[in-house]
């Protein structure tokens, strides 16, 4: 059995890679590496069911051989890096979900789209059910990711309809864990990136906007369980532990040991106030749900900073 990994050397789809050649795949890990790193598949390199194609998916690509599934992870993911790719974020989320929409038709292959809790955009229900549909600003600057996401949910339920693509979606939420890009933008890894530097840590607003945070490996189990069941709406999966930014901020400051403190910014253009996941469906369907406790994954994730601080640079 051969899977297409998209975005196979990012945070998410390293993972991913990870979990399929445990489970006996083979592995085409497709990545451009604007936002991965080479350094997330290293230890795969000299597994002969793992192969690396730098590509970029918004083109289109002759995959050779057969293919039982593709992942579709292949995305700017945090802020900084979807602001700074506005155009290549909205591509990915078109042209190249069509590319793998295709690619799937094409060797009768099952699809996963990992889709995002951005398609609730800023929302007026909490916790969000996959029912919910939404409260996002098509405009904004953060459009192009929640947008960009929105239309690939849409492509791929219609290739699902009109072609009868086997298909999935995942709606991911706030995720965290070893090989994230310390500083790169989202809450956890800018906090520690802070804390290391001796900042104080920086919450935008008055720090009373919500997140919830689900151990990476939880949530590559609970992907794969996804991909196993006949579904082909979107599931929810993230942890519905809901706490404060300022709350999570406190937890950062403890378990790095720092005493630097914290800073008030004015809050982005956007920002959702409040994000939560209503993990029924997910329960029901997968009998998934989160095992990994905040405070365990937060020394793993830590321990991980620290460790990437300490290696040498080359």
């Amino acid at each position: 059995m051969r899977a297409v990994v998209t975005g196979g050397a990012g945070f998410l789809g390293s993972h991913l890679c990870d979990l399929l050649i445990e489970k006996g795949w083979d592995v085409l890990c497709i990545d451009n590496l604007v936002t991965g790193s080479e350094a997330n598949v290293e230890h795969l390199r000299a597994n002969p069911r793992f192969r690396m194609l730098r590509h970029d998916v918004t083109l289109p690509a002759d995959i050779d051989g057969s293919v039982e599934a593709v992942f579709h992870f292949a995305c700017p993911a945090s802020p900084v890096d979807y602001l700074r790719l506005p155009i290549e974020t909205l591509e990915v989320g078109s042209l190249g979900t069509r590319h793998l929409l295709e690619l799937a038709q094409a060797k009768g292959a099952r699809y996963l789209l990992a889709s995002t809790s951005e398609c609730y955009g800023d929302p007026e229900v909490t916790p969000q059910p996959e029912t919910y549909w939404g409260h996002v600003n098509p405009i904004g600057p953060r459009s192009v990711y929640d947008e960009a996401k929105r239309f690939s949910e849409a492509l791929t339920m219609a290739y699902h309809r009109a072609r009868g693509v086997d298909t999935r979606i995942v709606r991911i939420f706030n995720t965290y864990g070893p090989r994230m890009r310390l500083g790169d933008g989202r809450v956890l890894p800018n906090f520690v990136y802070q804390a290391f530097q001796g900042e104080p840590l920086s919450v935008y607003g008055d720090g009373k906007q919500t997140r919830s945070f689900c151990y990476v490996s939880d949530l590559i189990a609970g992907i794969y369980r996804l991909f196993e069941i006949d579904h082909h709406e979107p599931v929810n999966v993230g942890n519905p532990r809901e706490m404060t930014i300022l709350e999570f901020a406190e937890m950062v400051l403890k378990y790095t040991g720092v005493r630097t403190g914290i800073r008030f910014e004015p809050l982005p253009v956007d920002d959702p106030k409040r994000r939560c996941p209503d993990i029924t469906k997910a329960k029901r369907l997968l009998g998934w749900e989160p095992r990994v406790g905040l405070e365990e994954g937060l020394e793993r994730t830590i321990e991980f900073f620290r460790e990437t601080a300490r290696a040498p640079q080359t």
